[in-house]
Order: C-alpha cells, then sequence, then structure tokens
C-alpha cells in the first residue's frame, strides 16, 4: 500500500511561503517530484523561486510557461522546472516528462511540475504542493475572474497570504513532509 501524509499549512505573507519552500528544498533529495497547482497568482513561481535559491542555483528562476522546461544544474541538486500552462493535456505526453524522474538521460534531481493537473499520468510517487489565496470579504469578485479576465486585474492586489496544501504520495515523499513537520 503506497504511503500518503497531509498538511495543510497557512502563510500570512510571502515570506512565510518563501521559508515553506526554501524548508522543503533544503529536504529534497534526488528523485523529488513535485506537482504544483494553484492558479494564476497563486505563488507557484515565486515557491519555486525561493525553493531554486534553497538548492545554491543562482540562476535567476523565472515561469517556463513558454519554454515549457528550465534546466537548473549548479546547486546541490539539479532542478527541472517544467510549466504546462499553455498545453493542451493530450500534448504533454509528446514531452516525455518521464525522462526527467527515471535518471537515465538526465542526472537524476528535483522535477517540479507547474500545471500538473494536465498530465494525463500521474508518477507513482510525488510531492503535490496546492496553492491557493484565502478568500476574504474584500477579494471574491478578483478571484473569481482571475482566470477569466487577466487584462483587467492586477495580480499584485491579490492579498499575500496563503494556503499551502502539501500531499506526499509514497514513501520517499512522505519522508519529506515527516522531516518537515519535526
Amino acid at each position: 500500500m503506497t504511503e500518503t501524509v497531509k498538511i495543510d499549512l497557512y502563510a500570512k505573507n510571502l515570506d512565510e511561503t518563501k521559508a515553506i519552500a526554501s524548508q522543503i528544498a533544503q529536504l529534497a533529495t534526488t528523485g523529488t517530484i513535485i506537482l504544483l497547482e494553484g492558479n494564476l497568482g497563486s505563488g507557484k513561481t515565486t515557491f519555486m523561486q525561493a525553493f531554486g535559491c534553497a538548492l545554491g542555483i543562482k540562476t535567476p528562476i523565472t515561469s517556463p510557461t513558454f519554454t515549457l522546461i528550465d534546466e537548473y544544474i549548479e546547486g546541490r541538486l539539479p532542478l527541472y522546472h517544467i510549466d504546462l500552462y499553455r498545453l493542451e493535456p493530450s500534448q504533454v505526453p509528446s514531452l516525455h516528462l518521464q525522462e526527467y524522474w527515471r535518471g537515465e538521460d538526465f542526472p537524476l534531481g528535483v522535477v517540479a511540475i507547474e500545471w500538473s493537473s494536465k498530465l494525463l499520468n500521474l508518477p507513482h510517487n510525488y510531492l503535490q504542493i496546492n496553492l491557493s489565496v484565502p478568500m476574504q470579504s474584500s477579494q471574491p469578485e478578483l478571484l473569481q475572474n482571475l482566470d477569466n479576465d487577466l487584462d483587467n486585474i492586477f495580480l499584485e492586489d491579490l492579498s499575500e497570504e496563503r494556503i499551502i496544501q502539501l500531499i506526499a504520495q509514497g514513501s520517499h515523499h512522505a519522508q519529506i513532509l515527516n522531516q518537515f513537520q519535526a
């Protein structure tokens, strides 16, 4: 039976979100697969920037929305940052993402996939990170329209608060979360 661990966190500002990302990066080992989910503006790229910095990556980490895959190899572990936002689920298999977590064609490291809900087949073991902005009385309309009308919404208007849900699937990733809780 596959081990599953779940942790729900609240970050009151971006510094706390970055601290969580840094702590997880310090616990990450080769073969760690991170599946990132959240609406536009929820902090997926900010999370990965702090994660990469904690791995010792000096190159600025940006969203690979247009490049699809960015590879950072100068840190403690290689980081493969993938963004599936612009793809249809049927297009994802042609990227052969499993090559990144098999460790045969690329050095084994950390694979982080934004918009992982577009994967047709999930890896067997992973750490899913769900980021969301808590609903506040001043923001429901802003958040409701966020995915539909980005031209008229300023992401800076969103609160810095985040709800962060961590779900580990498999013993390797469960161990990371168990150490995180300790």
